[in-house]
């Protein structure tokens, strides 16, 4: 009895480590809609992020990665994540064209915040960086600072939009 209840047990979290192992980022295509905004993700300029979900057959999507990271924090978030991808901004053709496949997981991207440049939906964005290096040459050229995607700050993803006037909120979003 004892044995059969190991094997269970044993095949139990084989099966659970084979779903972790088996999830992987999708191509984006021009369908993809933006999970907050509703709208097609590749029209918006810089990097976007999928977060796939337990028993979600498709990832969620969102036109910028800021978007992605205030979901993580979001409380009445209620289905399990399985992954999270970000467009690696160093493989990317450029801050309008991030790039459709070129994805890594969150966790191994260098990320810089605070920098000149707006994300997709003009408001602050967390960008990611297959490379430390990589990142530290945009805070050079953009300004900012290097984080892990553990250490995004909540507040910084959720600004108070009541300090933002349209011009401020919109200003570089071109660059």
């Amino acid at each position: 009895m004892k044995r059969v209840a190991l094997a269970i047990l044993v095949l139990g979290l084989a099966a659970c480590k084979e779903d972790i192992a088996t999830i992987a980022p999708v191509e984006m295509t021009d369908e993809a809609l933006g999970h907050y905004c509703q709208m097609f993700v590749a029209d918006h300029p810089g990097p976007k992020a999928q977060v796939h979900l337990k028993g979600h057959s498709a990832p969620l999507w969102f036109s910028q990665v800021s978007d992605a990271v205030a979901y993580m924090y979001d409380p009445e978030r209620d289905a399990e994540v399985m992954g999270v991808f970000v467009s690696d901004m160093s493989r990317a053709e450029s801050w309008a064209l991030p790039g459709l496949d070129n994805w890594l997981a969150s966790g191994s991207a260098a990320f810089v915040i605070e920098s000149d440049r707006l994300g997709g939906m003009g408001v602050p964005e967390a960008i990611p960086f297959g490379s430390t290096d990589a990142a530290a040459a945009f805070v050079a050229d953009h300004g900012g600072r290097v984080v892990a995607w553990d250490a995004v700050p909540e507040a910084y993803v959720r600004p108070d939009m009541a300090q933002m006037s349209g011009h401020q909120a919109h200003a570089g979003a071109d660059q």
